[in-house]
């Protein structure tokens, strides 16, 4: 499989470039060259695949020869170690809880495949020490953090808005060390995820050192992401009723990767793109015109990104095409007043702890089953609730026990660097 640049000019590169380089050198995101869709019968004996061998099918297709089958398997193996269970919350809807990986966040699957698969492309070369350099508006940072931990010849190198991610997941992020630096920005995530393509643009810094992004705009962060979707259907297949997704959404990786499984066959009919305010795709989807916004802070703060680097990858999924890709996404979005409102509706009827990005998600995904009761529906519960403590404890009036997971983070001391422009991490860069 090859991966061409979604800015159309830079040459064509392999699986394999493509996750080394992060971003193509006219700054834009990879995509592959082809779709590939899986037989049907794949898909009517979906009950007969392990977890594994559905993940294997998934994305072997987008790798080709970079990786052998023997590799990726054993990658798989070690990606996916934690069950992705659906929790009924009543009648008609479900919960995909995808937090029960190692930082309590769905982002554990791509950072571990991700890690995994650099790893083994890094190991014939290991003179040359890479770097990973991440943005985050939250749970990217601690999954990569986690991810990437004590692998040989990788230094990871976070970004995150000072004061603007939750207390627990900046403990995931800055306490860590070993091959890990977390740099405190001086803005919001946007900030954050621009100074990364710069540096990635910077021709000082790139003939200094070997950088890539662990973002989701990074193909082996992307494409795993499907697995949910493959795993939730094997789930659900039995129902007999179209199905659709609500997917809480801010850069877009997620939902990006689950309209990638329908393009390659899978029977999930409709998605819904739930969002805070930072609403620029909901907007798109009602007015046909895209406008990126300046980030606004909310109490789901791993959705707040204003301008959502994967819509280009979902623009393309459908050759912009605005009516095609209405047919099978709608969008809406919901103040942080109403967010907390959703908490308690679903506290209330079903004994349901969500965060709040999977409130957001419910609302969103009840919205649309108000007019379409036809559907069976699934909301994506991306975090534990834990992670936004104070506000979930504080709206349902409840105590939150805390995982062992989590535990042994907190007593953790918090390690960062401030950095409040580019030339400030440019001058940190070049001195590693």
């Amino acid at each position: 499989m090859k991966y061409y640049s979604l800015n159309f000019n830079s040459k064509n590169v392999s699986f394999a470039e493509a996750v080394t380089r992060g971003l193509a050198p006219d700054r834009g995101l990879y995509f592959p060259a082809s779709i590939p869709e899986l037989p049907a019968n794949f898909f009517e004996n979906i009950h007969e695949y392990s977890d594994h061998e559905i993940a294997f099918n998934a994305i072997q297709p987008f790798i080709g020869d970079a990786i052998q089958e023997k590799a990726l398997k054993k990658i798989i193996q070690e990606t996916l170690t934690f069950d992705f269970p659906l929790v009924p919350i009543g009648n008609k809807i479900s919960s995909l809880e995808l937090y029960h990986g190692p930082t309590l966040a769905f982002k554990d699957v791509g950072a571990r495949f991700m890690a995994r698969c650099l790893s083994h492309f890094n190991s014939k070369n290991k003179s040359q020490k890479i770097v990973v350099l991440v943005a985050t508006s939250g749970d990217t940072g601690g999954a990569v953090a986690d991810g990437f931990l004590g692998v040989p010849g990788i230094d990871v190198v976070i970004l995150y808005p000072k004061g603007k991610v939750s207390p627990i997941q900046e403990k995931q992020l800055t306490t860590l060390g070993q091959n890990i630096t977390a740099l405190e920005i001086d803005g919001v995530f946007d900030d954050c995820q621009d100074m990364v393509k710069s540096a990635f643009l910077d021709v000082q810094i790139n003939q200094k050192l070997q950088l890539t992004s662990a973002n989701s705009i990074n193909v082996a962060r992307w494409l795993p992401q499907m697995f949910y979707y493959f795993f939730a259907y094997k789930a659900l297949v039995d129902k007999k009723q179209p199905l659709v997704f609500s997917v809480p959404s801010g850069n877009f990786g997620n939902l990006c990767a689950g309209l990638l499984a329908k393009k390659m066959g899978l029977p999930i009919d409709r998605f819904i793109a739930s969002t805070n305010v930072n609403n620029a795709v909901p907007e798109y989807l009602n007015s046909g015109q895209y406008s990126p916004k300046k980030t606004i802070a909310t109490i789901s703060n791993a959705m707040d990104v204003g301008a959502p680097s994967n819509f280009i990858r979902i623009q393309k999924l459908f050759n912009h095409d605005f009516h095609k890709l209405g047919k099978i996404l709608s969008g809406f979005s919901y103040s942080d007043t109403e967010t907390k409102k959703g908490l308690k509706k679903i506290h209330e009827n079903a004994l349901y702890i969500a965060d709040p990005h999977g409130a957001v998600a419910y609302l969103g995904l009840s919205k649309f089953l108000d007019t379409n009761p036809e559907y069976y529906g699934v909301f994506l519960e991306t975090a534990h609730p834990i992670k936004f403590n104070e506000v979930v404890e504080k709206t349902l009036g409840i105590k939150i026990p805390i995982p062992e997971k989590i535990m042994s983070t907190l007593d953790r001391q918090k390690v960062s660097i401030p950095i409040s422009n580019y030339q400030e991490l440019k001058s940190f860069l070049m001195d590693l």
